[in-house]
């Protein structure tokens, strides 16, 4: 039974006894450990196999618990979620504890917030319907009641998706509603078990002798009212055995935290600690970069890392590839996927990992360009998302009203029209705070803004029918079915996964940490979601990002920060510490990537400190340092911007965006010349825009009077 097993692993196996904390890395072989010492305390006789619970997070991670203990002698064993065990329980103490049925579960827990919001006369979309129901279950695994709401959302700093009053409200009428019919929801579930645990002494003891040994995989995802079931489960005897690893923290937006998983030794002072750190995933060169990426990681958790040692026979090096553009990083990465299907490795082997779903797009179109099967994980298609296929209906009802559609009065060009119509369905010129289905639709309707932007440019004399005819070919070339095929997926849903190639793309700022990530934890988590990333890799690793968002447009982009000191010419300081100069890699020319070395060093004007901030370069300072800008001026250009964008039918951002005006506020440029090197003007604009601004910038108003006299 302890055949096969590292030094460290049998360790694990043989602590039968009293509390035990397994530290285990990623691709450490924590899954064979626990297995073999529940099989191996089972077959010494220290273990009977009724008396043990093994608990784990999804059913798919239980099921393959389940499959190894059976092949090891340890078939009796029940593997269980936390949801699993509760509700098996619930069901067969809910007539002596209360009596009668147990209430029945709810099958849609949204329709039930949907009718609750609407009682509280609260309209609610569809995303924010996903997302209050998600406040909900939070607070219930928090253990927060509705009157505890708005203060306890506060103290944890959610991004609230409405008012933390308004979901107050909505998540007591939700309860209300369930009390009256006689339903309860998963997490009623947990609460209702605590519930019962905690009440009935004599039920608690039933329980505890029915379970002697407890092992809880993943114990760095247990949030609060999960840790108290255990808690109640366990009682006051010290046979409990934890896995996890606090650098895969990946969930605290559900409620999960590590606390739990770094407090163990501190609450069993006499606990057995086992450190797996031996890889069998990755090569060397993905453990090295996995490693470097946790080494500049900051916060408690980061304390507690794990140094990875691989197992396996070198490899190739990480490719590190610089793009001009997304569609450039999409089809790039596609060829050297075809490349690796070309050399032999199974599509099945290959994944591409995302931030958010809405980036799919770009990579499903360029993967079936490339004649290569994909299959998405965890998401709809692109085009088969409810908010796609309404966006579209409705361009499609805007192309054939043409004219007579009151929406595109005065718009003339593709992209404006397009920003028109889809404006009626959600989207903004600014994308919504926060995360969650709110944002996850506007990031689809802005994927969409983007596609007529870039057809625009192919093909000027577009209409919105060709728009239409274009977005439906390209539904069509997707839809073929494929069975065995490359992998599209988000950081999250990858989480437990692993194939032999994966490309980590769309690593820049304000994707890789996320833009609403504003806290210090809030970003370490982020840089743990690109580990959890990374490790997923066995063999080859491909890492990229894109300086602009088009083909055409600003390089204004940066690579993640959490690239510095990792990837070739880069430092670990990045200069400000959210950037590094940039290294001229796949997809961009020498010229343009000289251009960028000379953007990136330049000087604060204020304080000598060297920009790598597309808007502090624009400004030539420090955001923090002093402003010398004429305000009065600043205010009359925002006025011309404002009335020149109603002119144009477009956003202001188009014309000049707000650090463009604050720059040319401060440097108050007397001649064309000297408004030609504000970044940000350029020769298309200063040829539209010039006379006017420089106008302003003289203090004459438009019409030639000297505004001072």
């Amino acid at each position: 039974m302890l055949e096969g097993l590292d030094p460290e692993q049998r360790q694990v196996a043989e602590a039968l006894h009293g509390p035990v904390c397994v530290l285990a890395g990623a691709g450490t072989g924590k899954t064979r450990a626990i297995t073999h010492r529940i099989a191996y305390g089972v077959r010494a006789g220290i273990l009977q196999p009724a008396s043990v619970l093994a608990v784990t997070f999804t059913n798919r991670a239980a099921g393959e618990m389940r499959g190894r203990l059976r092949q090891l002698g340890a078939g009796g064993v029940q593997a269980r979620t936390f949801h699993s065990a509760a509700l098996r329980q619930l069901q067969y103490f809910w007539p002596k504890a209360v009596g009668g049925d147990l209430p029945r579960l709810v099958e849609r827990k949204i329709q039930l917030v949907a009718e609750a919001a609407a009682r509280c006369r609260v309209r609610l979309d569809r995303n924010e319907l996903r997302d209050v129901t998600g406040e909900i279950e939070w607070a219930k695994v928090t253990q927060t009641v509705p009157g505890d709401y708005p203060a306890a959302a506060a103290k944890s700093g959610r991004d609230t998706p409405r008012d933390a009053a308004e979901i107050s409200q909505i998540y007591a009428m939700y309860e209300q509603l369930k009390r009256d019919r006689s339903m309860i929801d998963f997490e009623d579930v947990l609460l209702l078990t605590v519930g019962i645990l905690q009440d009935r002494h004599d039920i608690a003891d039933h329980v505890r002798s029915q379970y002697q040994h407890f092992v809880v995989d993943e114990y760095q995802d247990v949030s609060p009212l999960q840790q108290r079931l255990l808690e109640l489960w366990l009682g006051d005897r010290p046979n409990l055995c934890v896995v996890g690893d606090a650098s895969q923290t990946i969930y605290s937006f559900t409620g999960a935290t590590p606390d739990h998983l770094l407090n163990f030794r501190t609450k069993h002072p006499d606990a057995t600690v086992v450190k797996l750190v031996r890889d069998y995933r990755s090569t060397p060169q993905v453990v090295h970069l996995a490693n470097g990426l946790l080494s500049q990681a900051r916060g408690r958790a980061a304390e507690h890392r794990l140094e990875l040692i691989s197992q396996r026979e070198p490899g190739p090096e990480p490719v590190y590839a610089e793009y001009a553009d997304e569609p450039a990083e999409a089809e790039g990465t596609a060829r050297r996927i075809r490349d690796l299907v070309a050399a032999g490795v199974p599509a099945g082997e290959i994944a591409v990992l995302y931030r958010i779903n809405a980036q799919s797009e770009v990579y499903e179109q360029a993967l079936a360009d490339a004649g290569v099967p994909y299959q998405l994980r965890g998401a709809e298609r692109f085009f088969e998302r409810q908010e796609v296929r309404k966006a579209i209906n409705g361009l499609r009802s805007a192309a054939r009203f043409g004219n007579n559609d009151p929406l595109l009065d005065d718009v003339v060009d593709l992209p404006s029209q397009t920003r028109a119509v889809l404006s009626g369905n959600g989207w903004t010129t600014q994308p919504p705070a926060g995360s969650g289905a709110v944002r996850d639709q506007w990031e689809s309707l802005a994927a969409l803004v983007r596609l007529a932007e870039d057809f625009a440019k192919t093909k000027p004399t577009a209409t919105l029918s060709d728009l239409v005819a274009e977005l439906d070919e390209r539904a069509a070339a997707q839809h073929a079915p494929t069975v065995q095929g490359v992998t599209l997926a988000s950081l999250h849903s990858a989480k437990g996964l692993e194939w032999d190639a994966v490309f980590l793309v769309g690593l820049t700022e304000g994707m890789m940490p996320i833009t609403y990530a504003k806290t210090d934890e809030q970003v370490e988590e982020e840089r743990r979601l690109l580990y959890v990333g990374v490790t997923r890799a066995r063999h080859h690793l491909g890492l990229s990002w894109a300086l602009s968002r088009s083909p055409g447009g600003r390089a204004s982009r940066r690579p993640s920060r959490f690239l510095n000191g990792l990837r070739p010419g880069s430092s670990a300081s990045g200069g400000r510490g959210t950037g590094a100069p940039r290294t001229g890699g796949t997809g961009v020319g020498a010229g343009g990537a000289a251009k960028r070395r000379r953007r990136s060093s330049a000087l604060c004007r204020v304080c000598g400190k060297t920009l790598t901030d597309a808007g502090e370069v624009k400004l030539m300072r420090c955001e923090d340092c002093p402003s010398d800008m004429d305000e009065a001026l600043y205010e009359r250009l925002r006025d011309w911007r404002a009335g020149q964008a109603q002119l144009l039918g477009q956003p202001a951002y188009c014309v000049f965006t707000d650090k463009t005006l604050m720059a040319i506020a401060e440097a108050a440029p007397g001649e064309a010349g000297e408004l030609a090197v504000i970044a940000g003007v350029g020769a298309r604009k200063l040829e539209r825009f010039g006379a006017d601004v420089l106008a302003l910038c003289a203090g004459q108003d438009l019409d030639g009077a000297d505004e001072e006299d």
